[in-house]
């Protein structure tokens, strides 16, 4: 019974530690959205171009004018002394909504860039994730390599001492030690650079630590090969951006068209009368003379008019190329990530089993060597070999999940 409990806690431990690590990773996005500058930055330009829309959906403002009569205009109430006029343009029917709704798509194509930076930073935050994980390994790695390199050299010493193999082997040591110290400290410097990398992307301290499982999870493909390109077609944000910019600007050509009809004014005029000393009428220097005035703006001028249209169009046509242009490149990336995906996965497979074949390999030398002091060069080299297989093997963990991290990019998540 105990067996058993010491099992499932240990099943338990692993699963907590892959699930605490995806944790740690969906914290680390949530920051990025929060945090990232050139995130915030976006998302402000979509809030202006929302702000256009109350702007081009208004009337234009009403028309004031005051007028003074410097030699006033004797009638038979009394001298007009004053004249104030009140007016206000209407475009023709349709129009203002019209303007709003170009507003409106081009706001949502701004929405659709800022939905697109947002997944791009999520790619870039993941990636550098996986590529800090890889670093803490492969670290890891070649300090357990120059641990085992430090047994080989006492083994060696122990062997000279008695008179039973060369000194050239504990050279041949010391040479192997003095690559991986230098590896390892190529190792350490990069791993500061992939530190600041990623903390800069959260927008927080350079140096904040970073929390990384012991094994890297195999992220998921969110659907099949041919699923996953038709939802690239459907859920891009590149592409939904090119959408609204389309149906923005055929908005704008119905604007257009809209603007080469009529417009009305109507407006009121009041003048202020003063007393005429020789008058008795009882409305003697009564003002409210109030003048409706009703008023049509005709646009004769069509070569104006007919190029806005022309340019609507013309904005049309580019939009529909420009997504079939897209498609096209989206597809080319697909498949070039789809390869990278294949191939890593292919590379795990093939790094662990090699990495278990070099250590029984290794474990047979070393027993060689110990009982007859042959083979060490070849101790030497499947150690080498081992090394480059763990390496490869982490290397293609972090290769696999980029490569899902950019296909969720690519689908807009």
């Amino acid at each position: 019974m105990k067996i058993y409990k010491i099992f499932f806690l240990g099943m338990f431990l692993l699963l907590s530690s892959g699930l605490f690590s995806q944790e740690n990773l969906g914290t680390y996005l949530e920051i990025a959205a929060q945090n990232n500058p050139g995130l915030k930055s976006e998302f402000n330009e979509y809030m202006a171009a929302m702000e256009k829309v109350p702007q081009v959906g208004t009337l234009p403002d009403p028309q004031f004018a005051f007028g003074y009569f410097i030699q006033p205009v004797e009638t038979r109430l009394g001298p007009q002394e004053w004249k104030l006029g009140l007016s206000q343009s209407f475009p023709w029917f349709g129009l203002l909504d019209a303007r709003e709704d170009v507003a409106t798509g081009l706001a949502n194509a701004r929405f659709e860039q800022f939905q697109n930076t947002k997944s791009n930073i999520f790619y870039e935050v993941k990636t550098a994730y996986f590529n800090y994980y890889f670093i803490e390994k492969a670290i890891e790695i070649t300090k357990e390599n120059i641990e085992i390199l430090e047994v080989f050299k006492r083994l060696s010493l122990v062997k000279i001492e008695a008179g039973n193999a060369s000194t050239v082997d504990e050279l041949r040591v010391e040479l192997e030690l003095n690559d991986l110290e230098n590896q390892l400290a190529l190792f350490l410097d990069t791993r500061s650079t992939f530190q600041v990398s990623f903390n800069n992307l959260l927008d927080r301290d350079r140096f904040a630590q970073i929390n990384v499982p012991d094994t890297l999870w195999q992220e998921p493909m969110p659907f099949d090969k041919v699923g996953m390109l038709d939802e690239i077609y459907r859920s891009n944000h590149q592409l939904k951006s090119i959408d609204y910019r389309l149906d923005a600007f055929l908005n704008q050509e119905v604007v257009a068209r809209k603007e080469g009809l009529p417009k009305f004014k109507v407006g009121l005029d009041y003048t202020i009368i003063g007393e005429n000393p020789a008058s008795n009428l009882a409305d003697n220097g009564k003002d409210g003379f109030i003048f409706p005035s009703v008023g049509i703006t005709i646009p004769i001028y069509r070569k104006k008019y007919k190029a806005m249209v022309k340019e609507a169009q013309y904005l049309q046509e580019a939009e529909v190329t420009r997504k079939d242009d897209t498609k096209n490149t989206l597809s080319t990336i697909f498949e070039d990530i789809y390869k990278e995906y294949s191939d890593s996965d292919r590379r795990i497979a093939l790094n662990e089993e090699q990495a278990d074949i070099a250590k029984r390999v290794l474990d047979i030398l070393i027993s060689s060597y110990s009982a007859n002091s042959e083979d060490f060069e070849e101790v030497l080299r499947i150690e080498r070999q081992l090394l480059r297989y763990e390496l490869e093997h982490q290397r293609a963990l972090a290769d696999k999940n980029a490569a899902v991290a950019f296909m969720y990019y690519l689908i807009g998540q």
